[in-house]
């Protein structure tokens, strides 16, 4: 039967990746809103149960880099499979934790996972379509991550309302079964680019010698952590700046999601078009709508299009990020994609630190929309300053038949 070309540029393993990413982050988000209940059953105050969510991302920081370097000369596929049997090892410890401490151990483990996945997943998603067609497919694998938030998360959270939190920890092990099965049956047994690099993890190590390399990772951490930053406090911006009362936020939070879904989705198309383009354009519109929104949050109806808009051009950087770095690190692009996955999650903390600070000094709950705006204002500023760099520099990324022979 001939498929059409559309149909061949959607591999079905792309879905597998997608099941992991949504498994994946549902563990992640479903625990800020059992975190009450986890502490209660444990009997911990909420900052120490708080150490579930900053525990889970400092180990993906540390996990997305040196989990990825460890297994640089596996074939990625059965890399992919073992990290998921780790997603799995870790939310059943969560589900049966007879203590706070075995609690924490199952975040960290699953945590592991979760940079080295993303990382790894976001090459192999790319060697398996067409090169014109390789952010689209990193943005599919991503739409996984974005459905966790828009219905994953409001699920899992009614789920342990009602059943309690373990019942929630049991359906994500439950999905990452789902999705071990996926990925053993659907992603092919060698696939695009999965000769290991020349000289192993020296090979890849050898592609951040490349500054491209390391201004993409400013770029994330910057361009990502001023929208994470204002998104942190965005309960209190609503409640005590725009007026909604407390239990519409977990509404409004959902048309968040919707905002990060398409946005994902649409900036991977565009990056198929102009990487470049797509990126400096999506950064400055991201630095217009924090600023918007810091300037109208009194109004809830331009709060409400500030939700979708910051969601949506939040996520869209996601897709043309991860494509620029995997783009200057094409010879060897596995350690620096995992790197950016890492980057994702400092930008996290940098945003929710910057944000904090300026609540501590005074300023007010739109003080972080306003701290956002500038963060990421200033990764518009390094991503024009690298692309000014490219343009005098001879070493330029890769051209289209060099890229299609790094990947396959």
């Amino acid at each position: 039967m001939t498929m059409s070309p559309r149909t061949r540029s959607l591999p079905a393993g792309l879905l597998a990746l997608a099941v992991g990413a949504f498994g994946i982050g549902l563990t992640e988000f479903v625990i800020m809103g059992l975190l009450p209940q986890v502490a209660a059953d444990f009997a911990v105050t909420e900052p120490v149960a708080g150490w579930l969510i900053s525990g889970y991302a400092l180990s993906v920081a540390v996990g997305g880099v040196a989990l990825t370097a460890a297994v640089t000369r596996l074939p990625r596929k059965q890399v992919l499979l073992g990290l998921m049997v780790l997603f799995i090892v870790g939310n059943l410890l969560s589900a049966v934790a007879d203590g706070y401490g075995v609690m924490l151990a199952g975040r960290i483990v699953a945590a592991l996972c979760h940079g080295a996945f993303f990382g790894i997943g976001a090459v192999v998603a790319a060697g398996l379509v067409a090169p014109a067609r390789r952010a689209g497919a990193i943005a599919l694998m991503f739409a996984g991550l974005t459905t966790a938030n828009v219905l994953g998360v409001p699920f899992g959270t009614f789920l342990g309302q009602h059943f309690g939190w373990r019942s929630t920890f049991w359906a994500i092990t439950g999905i990452g079964v789902l999705a071990l099965i996926g990925l053993a049956l659907l992603i092919p047994g060698r696939t695009a680019g999965d000769t290991a690099p020349a000289g192993g993890l020296r090979g890849e190590l050898h592609s951040f010698t490349h500054p491209q390399v390391w201004l993409s990772l400013v770029v994330t951490i910057l361009g990502f952590g001023g929208m994470f930053g204002a998104f942190t406090y965005i309960a209190y911006t609503l409640t005590e700046v725009s007026g909604f009362a407390t239990g519409t936020v977990p509404w409004l939070l959902v048309l968040f999601g919707v905002g990060l879904f398409a946005g994902n989705l649409l900036g991977g198309r565009a990056a198929d078009r102009s990487l470049d383009h797509t990126l400096v354009t999506v950064l400055a519109a991201l630095s217009v709508v924090l600023t918007g929104f810091a300037l109208t949050a009194g109004s809830r109806p331009l709060t409400i299009a500030s939700l979708l808009l910051m969601g949506g051009f939040g996520f869209a950087t996601v897709p043309p990020l991860q494509m620029r770095i995997m783009r200057y690190a094409h010879r060897a692009p596995t350690l620096a994609s995992g790197a950016n996955i890492a980057a994702f999650n400092v930008g996290n903390a940098l945003g929710a630190w910057v944000g904090g600070l300026t609540i501590s000094a005074g300023l007010g709950y739109t003080a972080p929309i306003w701290a956002g705006a500038a963060v990421t204002l200033a990764g518009l500023g390094v991503l024009l300053a690298a692309l000014r760099l490219a343009r005098r520099r001879p070493d330029q990324p890769a051209t289209e038949p060099d890229l299609v022979a790094a990947t396959g």
